[in-house]
């Protein structure tokens, strides 16, 4: 348990420490600079100003960014409410470390980058929808949402 920050555990029944997993535990990155990666693949990087006991989030001077064959763009978002429900990933973002993660990757405007982007995923749909036809073909059932990446 010694690598959980002490402020995210709480005590048990039994008097054992344990991890504070609920919606509680945003608190510490309230006011900080926060990646989000949504359910649909979107990553959001903005200010975690608010959240509620559901993990709905507000965030502040948001962005979206799009990351393609080494290339990245950003696309202003403003303030974004996110709906808990959707969040697969939220982290903190290192300010002093924040810019050497992009340094592999070349910006440019996200109208450059958005077709790019665009292609990929009707790409994508059609492998999985070729995929889909071939399991239900051997007796497999294929009947689920395909926005959900995790």
């Amino acid at each position: 348990m010694a690598s959980w920050p002490k402020n995210q555990l709480e005590m048990s029944q039994t008097g054992q420490m344990i991890p504070f997993t609920t919606s509680g535990s945003l608190v510490d990155y309230v006011d900080r600079k926060v990646i989000v990666i949504l359910r649909d693949g979107k990553k959001l990087i903005g200010i975690l100003r608010s959240f509620d006991q559901f993990a709905n989030l507000m965030l502040q001077c948001t962005i979206e960014r799009l990351y393609e064959d080494g290339m990245y763009g950003d696309i202003e978002r403003g303030v974004y409410i996110v709906r808990g429900e959707n969040v697969v990933l939220l982290g903190e973002i290192d300010l002093e470390r924040e810019f050497e993660v992009e340094r592999p990757f070349k910006p440019v405007l996200p109208e450059q980058l958005y077709p790019i982007v665009k292609a990929r995923k009707e790409e994508k749909k059609k492998q999985i929808k070729a995929r889909n036809k071939v399991l239900h073909s051997l007796g497999f059932s294929s009947d689920f949402v395909n926005d959900d990446l995790y």
